[in-house]
């Protein structure tokens, strides 16, 4: 037993090790006084999101990109709460944004791919960027997308995703799990071997969803229209995938409301890891929860003199270190505050909190959007 925690410890540690090198790796992109050229046609699905869009407007009217080069597209998945009426009525006061609001087509198990792909087919310019109604944009987004692509070779480019700061403990715990994820991602870029990505800010060419047949093959799998569509083009043009490390970039959501939504959130994420096709993407899966469920049952093996508890101190003191580094990092980019004392209860929670995601996604379906799903 000492060796097998001893082993998932050091790969653990060589693992995120790696990420903290892979993060500096991606160097932060500064946003160059260019003349636009890109145009985008921005994708936004929505189900029933009267109390988040009117947010997200907000900030997609503060875009300083030039209008005639972007067209927004709304993707209305059968909202029940007048979410299309609202967008609409929002736009007949901006009169110089092209806009248009579309009714999902249906055609598969994933009400958001399918959205996706209804837009796509009717978007008129060569980017597709991808984002969600609970979220704000800032002003700079699409001028740091036209820089980047301008300046990089590229078909397909994952760009960065945060929080809204919150001063309640399920906030913040959800802030930081966040951010940890978000410091996986772009260290996964950095060691060139890309494994996540947030739909909330993707942005891809048309022409290369169109070569990729976009989420056939994976539009059984309820969610996943990031990760998949990730995956299709790492096996097509791998150093056409890229990583918009730019503080421009940041596009701000809004974590769950309360622990219920949370774990059903969290259970959609995880259904879809099984599926994935990427083997270092199931190897980090896979290594994460075994290490978190041995942090778990090193307390148990403590009690029952399996282990010593000297033993177990060291192993919880590694992760929590190796942890420590890569979020600090991750935290100072987003210029996200990062307090020790809360990091530690949160190192001390996450191992059961990640279990019991683990279990439950195995036994159980989840909701999502008021609609039930299989994993």
């Amino acid at each position: 037993m000492m060796l097998l925690l001893y082993m998932v410890t050091g790969l653990y540690v060589i693992l995120i090790a790696g990420f903290c090198y892979g993060f500096d790796k991606i160097k932060s992109f500064n946003t160059s006084e260019t003349i636009s050229k890109t145009r985008f046609s921005i994708v936004i699905a929505f189900r029933n999101e009267a109390s988040n869009v009117t947010d997200l407007l907000d900030s997609l009217v503060l875009l300083r990109y030039p209008k005639e080069r972007f067209e927004i597209i709304f993707v209305d998945d059968a909202s029940e709460d007048g979410s299309a009426q609202l967008i609409s009525q929002f736009f007949e006061k901006q009169p110089t944004f092209h806009y248009s609001i579309l009714n999902n087509e249906r055609i598969s198990n994933s009400p958001k791919k399918d959205a996706i792909t209804t837009a796509i087919s009717k978007a008129k310019n060569e980017w597709i960027i991808t984002t969600d109604a609970d979220c704000n944009v800032p002003n700079l987004w699409l001028n740091s997308l036209d820089s980047y692509i301008q300046n990089n070779d590229c078909n397909v480019i994952a760009a960065p995703v945060a929080y809204h700061q919150s001063n309640s403990f399920l906030k913040r715990f959800q802030a930081l799990d966040f951010l940890s994820l978000m410091g996986a991602t772009v260290g996964g870029f950095g060691i060139n071997k890309p494994f996540m990505c947030n739909g909330a800010n993707f942005a891809y060419k048309k022409e290369t969803f169109l070569k990729l047949e976009g989420f056939t093959g994976n539009n059984t799998i309820a969610s996943g229209d990031d990760i998949f569509l990730l995956e299709k083009a790492l096996q097509d043009t791998p150093n056409a995938v890229q990583y918009l490390k730019s503080t421009n970039a940041i596009v701000y959501t809004k974590p769950q409301p309360n622990f219920i939504q949370l774990v059903q959130q969290r259970k959609r994420w995880a259904a879809k890891t099984s599926q994935y096709s990427s083997v270092f993407g199931k190897g980090v899966g896979v290594l994460v929860l075994t290490m978190n469920l041995l942090v778990l049952l090193s307390f148990i093996f403590v009690l029952s003199a399996i282990i010593t508890l000297n033993t177990m101190l060291i192993i919880f003191t590694l992760k929590i270190v190796i942890d420590g580094i890569l979020l600090f990092k991750t935290c100072r980019f987003f210029k996200t505050s990062f307090s020790t004392s809360f990091y530690i209860i949160s190192s001390i929670l996450y191992p059961l909190f990640t279990v019991l995601i683990a279990c439950s996604t195995l036994f159980s379906t989840y909701k999502w959007k008021g609609r039930q799903f299989n994993k």
